[in-house]
């Protein structure tokens, strides 16, 4: 032991070799075969390209060719491309700081051709043939091929044996390689990608539209479980698409964020979506998305690592709740609006009976009738904003045709309700072109479950879970800034602090103090908990204070003080929310199947749970075999 802490002998400052300082810098920019195909499919697309295709061998660890259509290379600069920091992409700081192609540091070709054999050929528009340039020998030669660029990558790491072995099978690299491709081809549907394994086509791109494009490389079950985001802030505009919560996945396997066409992994961004989904996502899941932002270039620094796949922002805050209110906006159209009925066709089945009409989904706007709801939520004391169970006012639905009524003398083998006309007043006819998305309602199920009848079929409502939605929407648009009651502690809860822990609490009193938290230091490493949000008086107090001191300490004060107070109101809204076995009439259900359609994010409650489910026609005659 105390031979492995000694000392080492002191060695002098000298500088290190070249061929040592390029395989130190290799290290930061290729770690494996995908990293060099992301690295030379960059260069593709600045050089202008519309084709491009990526060919491998073993998974791209014995042989990587990366040949394109651009506009090619010079001869007398080929030699030039090969040294390190050598780039025609800047000239100038100020061209860095207003960074417009894929790559800018003249780095990749240089590091790739010190870990492994490297060639390059290509042709230029006026050029009589193309040139080829080895890496190792330095021989320029002619060779044959068209206008535009190929970059033969052989053996990676085959003089850094130690890193070749940190590498994984060649299905587990081809694997990468071809991810590595699929976030190019997202961003760029002009431009046509193709990938080649062992001389065989394994994935290929033809130039598209945008939405053609995200069809092709997300596939059709993403493109039809995710909503359109779109919005713009001047200085900054965002598009794409955001999953809906019930696409989410165990893994963080489907989402792509881009900034300036460049894919990012930005710690901001994600956290600005992961907000957007926080009360619409249930537990762990993972949400898919792909999101475009657009931003002036001297508004973002992409010089902050080798691989170009970290970005700074100028103004961090701005593209947050930039991204936090296009999915949002996204996400909060309620999924029932989106079908509108179609006339029955009257056709027959194969075995005599009517066919059923399936309608097409098509928008749909929400009918123009007064929110039924009436609660009254005001600002100010948490015992007015919904905790006890207090009466709702329901404004009187038109009932349906048919309603379920217990049997005058239930049989004693089978307590079952018998279907009997309604003896209600009819409702007014409706408008042709008006439709409930949500239909009708006809029953309840154990006091637990709404049914309802639209075009489509039946509508399965889990009453609470809807209900808890639509409090607690109403609890956010009321509460605004009032500060949240606190609740003081009889002994306080005290727990070890960090330096940084004690200093974010001292700078962000006022801030917890709307948050209903009174956080003070008992010591310098301790600190005590001395209040705590009211609704929240049976939690884990100090797991709460630390997340929020957590969040404080990373994140924009005013997005934390909203996020917890949602946590808040929603547990109110748990509790506020008509319970379970509560016996609703028909016009009760009725107004909360309406209130379900005009309220933001009713497709969840407020723990990611869904509200209702859609069982069309098709499905209910299948079960019965009908048309067969």
């Amino acid at each position: 032991m105390n031979a492995v802490l000694s000392a080492a002998p002191r060695r002098p400052i000298r500088e290190l070799p070249d061929e040592l300082v390029s395989q130190i810098a290799a290290g930061e920019v290729v770690e494996r075969p995908a990293s060099v195909v992301r690295e030379l499919v960059d260069n593709a697309l600045d050089a202008g390209s519309t084709e491009i295709a990526v060919k491998l061998v073993a998974g791209g660890i014995r042989a990587i060719v990366v040949e394109d259509d651009g506009h090619g290379i010079p001869s007398d600069e080929l030699p030039m491309a090969l040294k390190r920091h050598a780039t025609s992409k800047i000239g100038s700081l100020v061209d860095l700081e207003s960074v417009s192609t894929m790559g800018f540091r003249g780095e990749a070709l240089a590091a790739i051709s010190s870990v492994a054999e490297v060639s390059i050929a290509s042709r230029t528009a006026d050029g009589p043939h193309a040139q080829r340039l080895d890496a190792r020998s330095g021989e320029l030669a002619p060779f044959a091929r068209g206008v535009g660029t190929s970059v033969e990558v052989r053996e990676l790491f085959f003089n850094t044996p130690a890193r070749r072995k940190f590498l994984k099978s060649e299905a587990t690299e081809l694997a990468h390689c071809v991810e590595a491709v699929r976030r190019h081809a997202l961003t760029r549907p002009d431009v046509s990608f193709t990938v080649w394994h062992e001389g065989k086509l394994v994935q290929q791109w033809r130039r598209a539209d945008h939405d053609g494009r995200m069809r092709d490389v997300l596939g059709e079950e993403f493109i039809e479980h995710s909503r359109a985001v779109s919005i713009d802030m001047g200085v900054l505009r965002i598009i794409g698409r955001a999953g809906t919560p019930e696409s989410a996945r165990a893994r963080a396997d489907q989402q792509y964020v881009y900034v300036n066409g460049r894919f990012v992994r930005d710690k901001l961004i994600a956290h600005g979506v992961r907000s957007a989904y926080e009360d619409v996502l249930h537990g762990g899941r993972q949400p898919c998305y792909a999101l475009f932002i657009e931003i002036a270039p001297d508004r973002v620094d992409v010089n902050v690592h080798p691989t170009k796949i970290e970005v700074r922002f100028r103004e961090s805050r701005e593209v947050h709740q930039g991204v936090k209110r296009a999915v949002e906006a996204a996400l909060a159209i309620p999924k029932a609006t989106e079908f509108t009925p179609v006339a029955s066709t009257g056709e027959v089945a194969a075995d005599g009976h009517a066919a059923s009409s399936y309608p097409t989904p098509r928008p749909s706007a929400l009918d123009s009738q007064p929110a039924p709801w009436r609660g009254n939520y005001p600002q100010g004391a948490q015992g007015q904003l919904g905790l006890q169970q207090a009466a709702v006012l329901y404004a009187q639905e038109p009932p349906a045709s048919w309603t379920v009524r217990p049997a005058a003398e239930p049989v004693a083998a089978s307590r079952m309700p018998t279907l009997q006309p309604s003896t209600q007043p009819q409702p007014q006819s409706l408008p042709s072109d008006t439709e409930w998305p949500l239909g009708r309602a006809i029953a309840q199920i154990a006091g637990v479950y709404v049914l309802a009848e639209n075009s489509q079929g039946l509508v399965i409502v889990d009453m609470h879970a809807a209900h808890e939605r639509i409090v607690y929407e109403r609890l956010k648009s009321s509460l605004g800034s009032t500060k949240i009651e606190s609740q003081p502690l009889l002994i306080p809860a005290t727990f070890p602090a960090t330096p940084q822990e004690i200093a974010t609490v001292e700078a962000h009193a006022d801030t917890l103090s709307t948050l209903g938290l009174d956080i003070s230091a008992l010591s310098p490493t301790v600190l005590a908990v001395r209040s705590c949000p009211a609704a929240l008086a049976s939690g884990d107090i100090v797991d709460l204070a630390r997340s929020v001191i957590g969040e404080l300490s990373q994140y924009d004060a005013s997005s934390v003080i909203q996020r917890a107070q949602h946590e808040i109101l929603s547990t109110m809204a748990c509790h506020g929310a008509v319970r379970a076995n509560r016996q609703l009439t028909l016009d009760e259900m009725n107004a909360l199947l309406r209130d379900m359609e005009r309220t933001e994010r009713s497709d969840q409650c407020n723990h990611g749970r869904p509200t209702w489910r859609q069982i069309t026609m098709r499905e209910l005659d299948a079960l019965f075999w009908r048309g067969r």
